[in-house]
């Protein structure tokens, strides 16, 4: 059974952990002509594919004005580009344009670089048991929000 103190570490390293990462990101982002909502954008569209301002705005957790907003200053930097659907004209989507692509893999890869000289300092089991246990987690989670 699990003590409420350990939920409490628990969920205070994982709070911990990701402000790190966050503050972390965004110095990694200074390097790039992106702000932290254009990153954010760019990576639901680097993992979902072409998305309406709808869907975007649902993701981002933003109103439609706002990410209409954020996509136009994407679009005239040439990150993205708006398209009509194929199967219904009145649909526009947003496509991630090889300049937003390439943006979104040069920060992951730095984010990824400063994590992997974080984990030098661990073992290789170590590692393995994070890695596995961070997916349990999240897969945890994933399946207890849809319920």
């Amino acid at each position: 059974m699990v003590e409420n103190q350990q939920v409490e570490h628990i969920e205070k390293s994982l709070r911990k952990v990701a402000e790190i990462i966050k503050q972390k990101g965004r110095v990694i982002l200074n390097q790039f002509p992106i702000t932290p909502p254009q990153f954010v954008a760019l990576q639901w569209l680097n993992e979902l594919g072409d998305m309406t301002i709808g869907d975007l705005s649902t993701k981002m957790y933003l109103a439609c004005s706002t990410t209409t907003d954020l996509v136009d200053r994407m679009e005239k930097n040439e990150l993205v580009e708006r398209v009509k659907d194929q199967n219904d004209r009145r649909v526009v989507r947003i496509h991630l344009l090889e300049k937003g692509e390439k943006i979104i893999q040069e920060v992951i890869k730095k984010r990824q670089d400063y994590l992997k000289g974080i984990l030098q300092n661990f073992s290789d089991e170590e590692i393995a048991f994070l890695e596995k246990s961070l997916h349990v987690l999240h897969q945890e989670m994933e399946s207890s929000s849809k319920e």
